[in-house]
């Protein structure tokens, strides 16, 4: 109870000011420490501005009360972001430094302003821990897998792919080693990909018109409701800027596969677009000569087109469609490329359709309030086909948001109600029960960031949802961010989850649905879970700022309760059922960078105990590789040259059929040589040519009529990608 006092407090603490502020400033470079004279500063979200002095002062006024997000910016430096509250407390000039461009000691996420958490404020000054890839480190690891973002969630620490096809090549993503479909994916807030349409979600986002992509690991139901208990990932796509963007990237890979995008965006006075088309292609490859596809034969156009009004200074409405069609089979080698026959005769076929239109209305209310009106159709259709089987069906959801923000002088609100929609049609193949079903899920949320001191700052959130099978749920969340010093910054934070069960797990689509009952939703209960995680920051300069220094320690817990196991039954079926069970993953990752000149050195290592009790039984979580090692070098001189080597270690990973896989290394090197308007790139992908068929089978019986196990290593071995960029 006296818990629950301190977060109602903390929820209902602000304070009302309507005065203005003077901010005096010095801009500095970071390395000579010397004045820049004609730098600027920039109020965002206004046109208030200034330009330093001969001295490097700046002097900014009629600054609103509450949190202000500053830019400083000079020509041949790094743009840097910052957070200060207003008031502000001392009357000494604020010293600001600015790191050249090429010098990567300035050049920290830090400086990111995020909105996974529905807050405006830099990521320096978020007490939820986020983790974002943007900017140079987008790009990069779009070099390396243009045609979708498996590569770039996957070689952060924490996050793992789990393939779950071996002939199609299905995948998704393990947050902390808990299951794909306990992390929710969301795309500019709207949720997009999950159930039915988030078997292929990963293969089907490609990187080109993405800003940056966020994420939140941890429970986020809070934040965006059910789904989010390992995580959540928000993909932020590019916005139309003053200077025109027009991009095209061309790629084509040793394994035959090609892809070939193109981006648009650019604003006018009262008007805005973007235009991200894309055409991917891949062959069937078959490394390892068993005669079936490691890399499957596909074809996938995507479309997204959107608009921006800006109907005028307070208020821009935006609009936007996401459409993607893809074919993609994969199986027997012989049969894809028409050598069919008796003995080849396995494929397995994917044919779907993703569609979905996003509105947004934004409207300033003044300097410190605003509204936001949002809503997204989505439609997705897929149909699974194999020799003697289909399983197809629709997936049609809708979300619809309306909340309102301040922000005050002490504290940051965001108030709202959401509707989710989300309904499932099974087309009927055969006389097995049908799996559809019908979600709506109403809430209401309530999020603040409190200023509890200069250097301590509360964020504190609830929100209650009601589904229409699985009822109520109430969904707090609390974390704090207590800089120490320049040095030092420390988190915490935790809360409650839920997720509303259905037949589309990870378990599930590894055999394509066959034989799974329907649930039997009178008798199941919502999974439910609680967490929390504590990290640890700390950034200096060594050798007299020659080097650069950040090392991020974090702990993770978190436990699910009433988890759905998928179960054999003696009539060969299989059907969802809940025994008194938990999930339990706990463990620690460790991120280390070192900067010195045009190098960068990424040093990252996960540890992940993740426990399943059943009734008396406890037993390793399968899929999950307990120890990993993310290792990275860059060596990077500016506007000219991008070359980088690495490395990944995966310990063993307990099988589902009771088998321990083997522990393997991978490793990799790109290059890129850059130009005013274009740039050449090539990358090798997994230089050991580490495959799954090297040292462990993926299937049993016959190549007629495989039995596959678990995926758990790469199958496609080693692989060439290389290609052109152009910028105008």
């Amino acid at each position: 109870m006296k818990h629950l006092l301190v977060l109602i407090a903390a929820l209902l603490y602000t304070t009302i000011s309507f005065s203005q502020n003077t901010l005096k400033a010095v801009v500095k470079d970071g390395k000579t420490n010397e004045p820049l004279v004609g730098a600027t500063v920039l109020l965002q979200g206004t046109n208030k501005g200034a330009t330093t002095d001969t001295s490097g002062t700046i002097t900014l006024t009629a600054i609103p009360d509450g949190v202000q997000v500053l830019q400083f910016r000079y020509v041949g430096y790094i743009t840097k972001l910052d957070t200060i509250i207003f008031p502000f407390r001392s009357s000494d000039p604020v010293v600001v430094q600015l790191m050249p461009l090429g010098d990567d000691e300035g050049e920290e996420l830090t400086e990111v302003t995020v909105s996974a958490t529905r807050s405006s404020r830099t990521i320096a000054n978020i007490p939820t821990r986020v983790e974002v890839i943007s900017g140079e480190e987008l790009e990069e690891k779009g070099n390396m897998k243009p045609g979708d973002i498996r590569m770039l969630l996957a070689e952060s620490t924490g996050i793992q792919t789990q393939q779950t096809s071996a002939t199609s090549g299905n995948s998704s993503i393990r947050i902390q080693g808990l299951d794909g479909k306990y992390t929710q994916i969301i795309r500019d807030g709207f949720p997009l990909y999950s159930g039915f349409s988030g078997g292929l979600g990963l293969l089907q986002i490609a990187p080109l018109d993405l800003k940056q992509v966020e994420v939140i690991k941890g429970s986020s139901s809070t934040l965006y409701g059910g789904g989010a208990i390992a995580g959540l990932v928000n993909l932020v796509s590019k916005t139309p800027t003053d200077e025109r963007q027009l991009n095209f990237l061309l790629n084509s890979t040793s394994a035959r596969g090609l892809d070939a995008s193109m981006f648009y965006g650019q604003k006018f006075k009262k008007l805005g677009t973007t235009i991200y088309a894309a055409y991917n292609h891949g062959s069937p490859y078959d490394p390892s000569n068993i005669d079936l596809t490691a890399i499957p034969k596909f074809n996938r156009y995507t479309l997204n087109p959107k608009l921006w009004f800006y109907l005028n200074e307070y208020t821009t409405l935006n609009i936007g469609i996401n459409a993607t069609a893809e074919d993609r089979i994969g199986g027997d080698l012989h049969f894809i490329e028409g050598r069919g026959n008796a003995q080849h005769s396995y494929f397995e076929k994917n044919k779907t359709g993703r569609y979905s239109s996003q509105v947004q209305l934004d409207h300033q209310l003044n300097d410190k309030e605003k509204l936001t009106f949002k809503n997204s159709i989505s439609y997705f259709d897929r149909i699974i086909t194999l020799p003697d089987y289909r399983f197809s069906g629709v997936q049609s959801s809708s979300y619809s948001e309306a909340d309102y923000s301040r922000n005050g002088e002490k504290a940051d609100w965001v108030v709202g109600v959401n509707f989710l929609t989300d309904h499932f049609s099974e087309n009927k193949n055969s006389n097995f029960p049908l799996r559809s079903y019908t979600h709506n899920t109403i809430g209401g949320f309530v999020q603040n960031t409190f200023n509890a001191e200069e250097k301590l700052t509360l964020e504190s959130g609830i929100r209650g949802d009601y589904h229409n099978d699985y009822g109520f749920f109430f969904l707090p969340r609390i974390s704090a961010l207590w800089k120490v010093n320049e040095h030092f910054s420390t988190r915490l934070g935790g809360g409650l989850g839920y997720k509303a069960p259905t037949v589309f797990t990870e378990d599930a689509e590894r055999i394509q649905f066959r034989n799974v009952l329907p649930l039997d939703v009178a008798n199941t209960k919502a999974e439910r879970s609680y967490g929390a995680n504590y990290d640890i920051n700390y950034r200096t300069g060594l050798f007299n700022g020659a080097v650069g220094l950040s090392i991020n320690q974090l702990f993770f817990y978190t436990r699910i309760d009433n988890p759905i196991l998928l179960t054999a039954l003696t009539n060969g079926n299989l059907q969802y059922q809940q025994p008194r069970a938990d999930l339990n993953t706990k463990g620690m990752e460790t991120n280390v960078k070192l900067t010195y000149h045009d190098f960068k050195l990424f040093l990252g290592y996960t540890f992940a105990d993740v426990t399943q009790h059943v009734l008396t039984t406890i037993s390793a979580y399968p899929l999950v590789s307990k120890h990993r090692l993310n290792n990275v070098l860059m060596y990077e001189v500016e506007d000219k040259w991008k070359i980088g080597a690495e490395a990944y270690y995966f310990s063993p990973q307990r099988l589902n059929d009771g088998a321990t896989g083997k522990g393997y290394w991978t490793a990799g090197l790109m290059a890129e040589k850059i130009w005013e308007r274009f740039s050449v790139f090539i990358n090798f992908e997994n230089l050991t040519d580490t495959r799954q068929t090297k040292f462990d089978a993926i299937y049993t019986g016959s190549v007629t009529n495989p039995v596959f196990r678990d995926i758990y290593a790469p199958l496609d071995g080693f692989v060439i990608n290389g290609g052109i960029k152009f910028k105008f």
